[in-house]
């Protein structure tokens, strides 16, 4: 079976992967909109007590969050050195709930479909050659009445300018080739892939910022940076 990854991507990130825990380093932004979508999942959730999944895990920041809320977390993802640290800062930390795996995620629906409660799979779709695939494996993960969670960016001139040339070039927020436009994805589209996977729109919020405070809030505008709440029938 042909590996759905981009072997460029997976080096970006491995390059990083020490970093993935410094707060002041390239990955920030994720630790300042961590709070955000881990309060939104378990708003609707319900984390406590559930089996979840993150996909596409890397470092690990939302995984650790999850396993705090007592839920029991496996994170995967292909990137060994970015799950090296996670171990690593899981075993720091103490954190006994939950487990990390290097398997790609079509592989882990073949071994273990309708296992999760919940599945997460954040700022990753972007990232690979077959979004719809991945959300194809997600719905398979997930038990019936299951929730299934994605975020990722909006194509369109203004997701463009605020994602790429704001954060990457102008605010040095992210490294330069961080993201690839052509990559991004309309509400429309995810929507689509979804439904093709059996899964119910369940909600959506969209995450902003402001560059003056430096401050992060999620709300009803979808331009830019976008969550999505699934829900496989039950």
């Amino acid at each position: 079976m042909t590996v759905n990854a981009d072997a460029q991507e997976l080096a970006k990130f491995s390059d990083l992967a020490h970093r993935w825990w410094d707060p002041e380093s390239e990955f920030r932004p994720l630790h300042e909109i961590n709070p955000l979508r881990l309060d939104w999942i378990d708003s609707l959730a319900g984390l406590r007590g559930k089996t979840v999944l993150d996909v596409g895990c890397g470092g690990g920041v939302l995984s650790e969050s999850m396993a705090g809320r007592a839920a029991h977390v496996t994170g995967i993802d292909l990137s060994t050195k970015a799950l090296g640290v996670a171990r690593l800062h899981a075993l720091e930390s103490e954190v006994m709930n939950l487990e990390y795996r290097e398997i790609a995620t079509e592989a882990l629906a073949a071994e273990r479909p309708g296992s999760f409660d919940v599945v997460t799979c954040m700022e990753m779709l972007e990232h690979v050659p077959d979004p719809a695939s991945v959300i194809e494996a997600c719905a398979r993960l997930a038990k019936p009445g299951g929730w299934v969670f994605f975020s990722t960016l909006n194509r369109n001139p203004k997701a463009f300018l605020f994602a790429i040339v704001g954060a990457e070039y102008v605010l040095k927020m992210l490294p330069r080739g961080t993201h690839e436009y052509e990559r991004f994805i309309r509400p429309s589209e995810l929507a689509r892939w979804c439904r093709d996977a059996g899964l119910t729109p369940a909600g959506s919020r969209g995450l902003q910022y402001n560059p003056l405070t430096k401050r992060y809030w999620l709300s009803d505008d979808t331009s830019v940076n976008y969550l999505v709440a699934t829900r496989k029938p039950g």
